[in-house]
């Protein structure tokens, strides 16, 4: 009973949290309004960010609350969360008493792909319960990698400052 609880705790807080940048739900901005955001955090371009963290976000949560491809849907939040730590909470740095929802959601979901999603899942219900320390770690990793090639992609995104102008020599006589 205690895994379905946090199954589905966990699965409905991404799920509301998808669905705010995916389509404005539950006080969200939709996918226009956390681009904007995005940009403002060097994740660009912003809309496009903003529609894959919402589909992430809410697959994952879904994903987790039936108890689904357990794993796999914890390496989505892993790497939302680690995402998030990197461009909005610790984005300069470790800092003491900040991130704790981001890491306790990691590791909750970390934790369901350890021991599994239970009994009562889509996992264990078709034979494919996926568990142990592998697999965890697997989907850290895997949140971790995923990422860093979103980071990438914005930093490779981002707009490049143009070119300093040259001063040109005055015209002379003989230019002419």
């Amino acid at each position: 009973m205690g895994r379905l609880l946090l199954r589905a705790t966990l699965g409905a807080v991404f799920v509301v949290h998808g669905t705010q940048k995916l389509f404005g739900w539950f006080g969200g901005y939709g996918p226009d309004g956390t681009g904007q955001f995005f940009e403002s955090l060097g994740l660009r371009p912003g809309r496009r960010n903003a529609l894959l963290a919402g589909a992430t976000e809410t697959g994952s949560g879904v994903l987790l609350a039936a108890g689904a491809a357990t794993p796999a849907a914890a390496a989505g939040v892993t790497g939302m969360m680690i995402s998030a730590l990197a461009t909005t909470v610790w984005k300069d740095g470790i800092r003491p008493a900040t991130g704790e929802f981001e890491v306790l959601l990691a590791a909750a979901a970390l934790a369901l792909a350890d021991e599994g999603p239970g009994p009562w899942s889509v996992d264990a219900a078709l034979g494919q319960e996926r568990t142990g320390a592998p697999w965890a770690l697997g989907a850290l990793a895997a949140g971790a990698v995923g990422t860093g090639l979103v980071l990438a992609s914005a930093r490779a995104a981002q707009p490049t400052a143009p070119a300093p102008a040259t001063e040109s020599a005055p015209a002379t006589a003989s230019d002419a």
